[in-house]
């Protein structure tokens, strides 16, 4: 068995995997710096950051005849979610694994125009004790942890209320965690998890966080349990570039706002990046989680894991390892795995919901509702936990008000 690590930063990693997609290739993958033809035009709407929130605007705007240009900090289109062969020809995620789920038919209605489907249905297992559970926990789970023999949901809900710990009014993540399960299993897949991935214990972070994670009383061990689960087909960087395929839209990468904003005209700005970077950290800096990634290639293996994620809550410097075949579908010789290392310093992935983060990110959406000419929507302006559909939707109706 041949092993090849690829290892941080994820700069280098993205320009050393190429600009091959496994749709084909597309001449807005590579870097396009603004050039003088593009600084002597004008345009209805400049937007920054060529991910989901910018990418949805800059078609929904370009469809109701707005010139549009799209600049991107990073030589790629699709944020986070950009997907590329890596040098053995596996379709990777170099920014960690991006599962789409959505119960809004909306939101897939208008990204099947850009994309056929591939069904995917998410699992994932922690590993306890040298051990594989599925989480998140399920009758399953709680059958082979404790050794018992229960068959129906009314004897894990008897058991759950057996061992969980009240708790009135819920305020934190802990309370939430305590509060449906008790301790023992809150130590067991919770408390380390979130203590590597938020640098915080469950008690320092607000209840959404937890609750985003449910608990079932049945054998399903589907990560997820949304109307509609599906992987773009031919990848998420193909279906950008079918979603960015417009006569009124350009597209600039390796562009930084500064680059631009105070030297082509334009009419109105849509901003997707940070919003406490915009106004110049004026209150202080926004607190965000960064990530950074291992990515490694086994020779002559098919699959490395049994699912496509698997969570180290208790072991290890890395929250999960997923292998990228199980997502995708893709048949392979070998495959290719990334672990995530959570850390404080770097590109911001992660808004950390807590009251105080919260009181600080309203002062800067004051002023930025106070900022005419200018659209803030996405994770990072808006400050917000946005799964992907949601993204989508934010998009959609900013554009809504816009025009």
């Amino acid at each position: 068995m041949a092993s090849t690590k690829e290892s941080r930063p994820i700069s280098k990693f993205v320009s050393s995997i190429g600009s091959k997609t496994q749709g084909g290739n597309s001449k807005i993958l590579a870097t396009q710096p603004l050039n003088q033809t593009a600084k002597n035009m004008s345009y209805d709407t400049l937007i920054v950051g060529a991910g989901f929130a910018g990418s949805v605007c800059a078609r929904e705007l370009a469809e109701a005849g707005h010139k549009v240009l799209i600049i991107d900090k990073r030589p790629h289109i699709g944020g986070n979610a950009f997907d590329v062969l890596d040098k053995q020809g596996v379709l990777v995620h170099p920014y960690g694994p991006h599962i789409f789920h959505t119960n809004s038919e909306n939101v897939f209605e208008y990204l099947s125009r850009f994309t056929e489907w591939r069904p995917y249905e998410h699992r994932v297992l922690a590993q306890v004790n040298g051990e594989l559970y599925p989480i998140p926990i399920n009758r399953t789970t709680i059958n082979r942890l404790y050794d018992k023999d229960f068959k129906t949901d009314e004897e894990v809900s008897a058991f759950f209320e057996q061992v969980r710990t009240p708790c009135d009014p819920i305020k934190t993540s802990e309370d939430v965690v305590m509060n449906c399960v008790g301790a023992d299993l809150c130590d067991k897949f919770f408390r380390g998890y979130t203590k590597k991935q938020w640098g915080l214990d469950l008690s320092e972070l607000s209840a959404g966080v937890a609750a985003r994670i449910p608990t079932r009383t049945n054998e399903d061990d589907r990560y997820f349990g949304d109307t509609y689960q599906y992987m773009p087909a031919k990848g998420y960087t193909a279906m950008f570039e079918r979603m960015l395929d417009h006569p009124n839209i350009e597209v600039r990468l390796g562009t930084l706002m500064e680059d631009v904003k105070d030297k082509v005209p334009y009419r109105h700005l849509v901003y997707t990046g940070p919003v406490d970077a915009f106004f110049d950290f004026r209150f202080g800096k926004l607190p965000y989680r960064s990530l950074s990634f291992e990515h490694e290639h086994l020779a002559g293996i098919e699959n490395c894991q049994p699912v496509g994620t698997i969570n180290y809550p208790n072991d290890h410097a890395y929250t999960r390892i997923t292998e990228f075949k199980h997502l995708t579908g893709q048949s392979h010789t070998g495959t290719s795995v990334v672990r995530e290392y959570p850390q404080a310093e770097g590109e911001p992935y992660y808004p950390i919901p807590r009251p105080e983060n919260e009181a600080l990110y309203k002062r800067y959406r004051e002023l930025a509702d106070e900022t005419p000419g200018v659209t803030f929507v996405g994770r990072l302006a808006e400050y917000r936990y946005y799964n992907m559909d949601q993204v989508v939707g934010a998009a959609l109706a900013a554009v809504r008000k816009i025009t």
